[in-house]
């Protein structure tokens, strides 16, 4: 067994993310998004159960994470899946895991 003294490189920028992807509602969010789709915090209220409060908070551990991005137009935020980001998060630890496990 190695001793491990820190997290690999490919891995630092994605704790966040894979946190971010740890919870149902989370994942409920992400996936309510269709291909190039960018919604409103009132639009995803409308297709979740939860309040807005609880919406917003999702929404920022979720662009903390990276999985996705905003931008403000006018007074709406809109939202889009940060796919480019994801899927180099998910290469990098797939890399690390044929390569060096």
């Amino acid at each position: 067994m190695k001793t491990v003294s820190h997290i690999p490189e490919a891995w630092t920028e994605i704790s966040a993310l894979f946190e971010a992807l740890g919870d149902a509602h989370r994942q409920r969010i992400l996936l309510s998004f269709e291909k190039n789709e960018r919604l409103t915090i009132l639009q995803i209220v409308e297709s979740s159960q939860l309040s807005r409060t609880a919406v917003t908070h999702h929404l920022k551990v979720l662009e903390r994470g990276g999985a996705l991005q905003s931008e403000k137009v006018g007074r709406e935020v809109f939202f889009w899946v940060n796919k480019a980001f994801m899927l180099q998060a998910l290469e990098n630890v797939l890399d690390y895991i044929k390569n060096e496990i």
